[in-house]
């Protein structure tokens, strides 16, 4: 199966059906968005996922009474650094370098040169650019889900200040970005399930420049 037979099946599954999504598919699926490139490789966001019923009873007001939080399977939450510093710039790169078997003063230059370039431009840039690598990671556990043909529905709609403060997320030095619950489509149930997939044309998507 291709990669655009995939992204043809998926669509974003307005209801679900309860049934469980089997651990080696949400496995795959948190794999694909670890494996997400990121900007000079920081990785500045963490994945939760979800299965507490009643946890998810509390999310469900908050992501503004969407049925597929508690519908489905599994809820990812990518939820991204709300600032870079040194300290954590640095403890990237001597993770990295500590795996590659190499001194953690080879990266010191680049290191220097990265903060120079991220502290000037203040925190809400930072936050901005880290939500920006979780999108990254995000789009590639749809497309994994898709692979895996389990139902991902992509949500931005939901009150990230609530959901920060019901997570603690705010104390790790989080913010949520956005989430996307896993599961099977209900298709006697989806309004969405029937309709052609539409996507601008790909003489209007594309412009070539020679």
């Amino acid at each position: 199966m291709s990669l655009i037979e995939d992204l043809n099946w998926r669509y974003a599954t307005k209801k679900m059906n309860g049934q469980v999504v089997p651990q080696e598919k949400v496995d795959y699926i948190l794999e694909a968005a670890r494996l997400a490139p990121s900007s000079s490789g920081l990785q500045p966001y963490k994945v939760f996922v979800i299965t507490n019923k009643e946890l998810l009873e509390k999310i469900k007001p908050i992501a503004w009474e969407q049925g597929q939080i508690t519908d489905g399977s599994q809820l990812l939450v990518w939820a991204a650094w709300d600032g870079y510093t040194h300290n954590s710039i640095s403890e990237v790169f001597d993770k990295t370098t500590n795996a590659r078997g190499i001194p953690n003063n080879v990266m010191d230059d680049y290191k220097a040169r990265l903060w120079g370039i991220y502290e000037p431009l203040g925190k809400e840039w930072h936050a901005t650019h880290a939500a920006k690598q979780a999108y990254i990671s995000f789009g590639l556990a749809i497309a994994a889900a898709a692979e895996q043909r389990v139902d991902a529905t992509p949500m931005e709609g939901f009150d990230n200040n609530a959901l920060d403060q019901l997570l603690g997320l705010s104390e790790k030095g989080l913010k949520s970005v956005v989430i996307l619950p896993l599961g099977y489509r209900e298709e006697s149930g989806d309004w969405l399930i029937n309709l052609k997939k539409y996507r601008t044309p790909k003489e209007e998507f594309i412009t070539e420049i020679k």
